[in-house]
């Protein structure tokens, strides 16, 4: 683990395993790669590139407004460049999935693979759905109000933990403190937490984001992956995403929610092999 400077940042950069390359993008924004914990194991296999995005983690803290679409994917495009990968694979988690999606638009040249886990095509399932959708699933009022301010970076810094700790059992199709503690032991513990990102991504990132129009630009083959249960991106969304990018593979996995690498980790993993290992899109 190092800091690596690149453009005008210096990104928290951890490199692990051998073999073809593939680049892990965290979500939130205003988490780490620590979140990324669960797919460790690919590294028997694969060079990992664990990374966190600017003004996240512990990556060189930059003017919170740096973080634009254009210097997230040129950051991981410069990164690629640094460690002296000519093309890899890119997985994007949530946040980190929306964050591929515009790297696939942007640097297509440089993709082998693309996986899009739990994540979205536009800002509103986040800003606007997610608190409906959970009101449908039968959450109160009280939680329903504090998701709504949660995406739309409607709270202080220092209410981020708080208001996680009650919203938190929502990402989980099935949350006990038995898979709280797995998570932990597996390096979530380490997870190092940026606010400021969170509520500048609610604010002004991501209200009237879309790539929706622009799917069938991607020619990386694809793998769209999520847990059936996701409340942010549900199953809907996840056949409307990879419907529209060409010969998308379309993967839900069961009793799982917005972590389905965490909570069905063999699975989710299982899944990741197969579709890496294919041999479409090899370096």
């Amino acid at each position: 683990m190092a800091r690596l400077r690149v453009r005008d940042v210096s990104l928290f950069v951890e490199v692990a395993g051998s073999g073809d390359p593939l680049l892990l993008m965290h979500g939130g924004p205003g988490a780490d790669h620590w979140t990324m914990t669960a797919l460790r194991p690919l590294a028997d296999e694969r060079t990992l590139v664990l990374y966190d995005h600017r003004c996240n983690g512990r990556s060189e803290l930059a003017p919170v407004g740096s973080m634009t679409w254009d210097n997230l994917t040129a950051d991981a495009d410069a990164l690629r460049e640094a460690l002296g990968f000519e093309r890899w694979a890119v997985l994007g988690h949530s946040f980190g999935g929306m964050v591929a999606l515009e790297y696939a638009l942007r640097y297509p040249d440089r993709l082998t693979h693309l996986v899009l886990l739990d994540t979205g095509g536009e800002g509103r399932w986040s800003t606007q759905e997610a608190a409906e959708e959970l009101a449908r699933r039968g959450a109160s009022p009280k939680k329903v109000a504090l998701v709504r301010r949660w995406f739309n970076g409607e709270f202080e810094p220092r209410e981020m933990s708080r208001i996680l700790f009650r919203i938190g059992d929502a990402y989980a199709a099935h949350p006990s403190l038995r898979h709280t503690v797995r998570d932990l032991a597996r390096g979530e513990w380490r997870t190092k937490m940026q606010p400021e990102a969170l509520i500048f991504a609610g604010r002004h990132l991501l209200p009237g984001w879309s790539v929706m129009d622009r799917l069938g630009e991607i020619t990386a083959p694809t793998l769209v992956i999520a847990g059936r249960d996701d409340f942010i991106f549900p199953p809907a969304h996840q056949r409307e995403l990879a419907a529209g990018i060409p010969n998308a593979t379309l993967r839900l996995v069961d009793d799982a929610g917005h972590n389905a690498h965490a909570e069905q980790q063999r699975v989710v993993i299982g899944a990741l092999r197969a579709f890496l290992d294919a041999g479409a899109g090899s370096p």
